[in-house]
């Protein structure tokens, strides 16, 4: 996995001529400005989520279904841990 890669595998040069473009169409004044605008939209969308996501969690506790779907999981995969131990116990490797 590359870390150094954006999202849409957009490199350092062409995020470079985007900020250039952007920078000759709004000029240097409207750009801070711009920023701040994307800035508090995508703010209000993290905080609607959020809301979203808690009414769902309180709504689901007050009908009493357990959100904590882990658990499920856990129970699920110690049972095939304990399945696959069962059935090669006795096998043994030697190297």
């Amino acid at each position: 996995m590359l870390i150094s890669r954006l999202p849409l595998f957009i490199s350092g040069p062409e995020i470079a001529f985007i900020m250039f473009i952007v920078l000759l169409v709004f000029g240097a004044d409207k750009i801070p400005e711009i920023a701040r605008g994307l800035g508090k939209g995508m703010r209000q969308i993290k905080d609607a989520t959020n809301d979203i996501k808690s009414e769902i969690t309180k709504s689901a506790e007050k009908q009493g279904i357990d959100m904590d779907i882990t658990k499920d999981f856990k129970k699920e995969i110690d049972k095939v841990k304990d399945d696959v131990d069962d059935i090669t116990g006795p096998i043994k490797r030697n190297f």
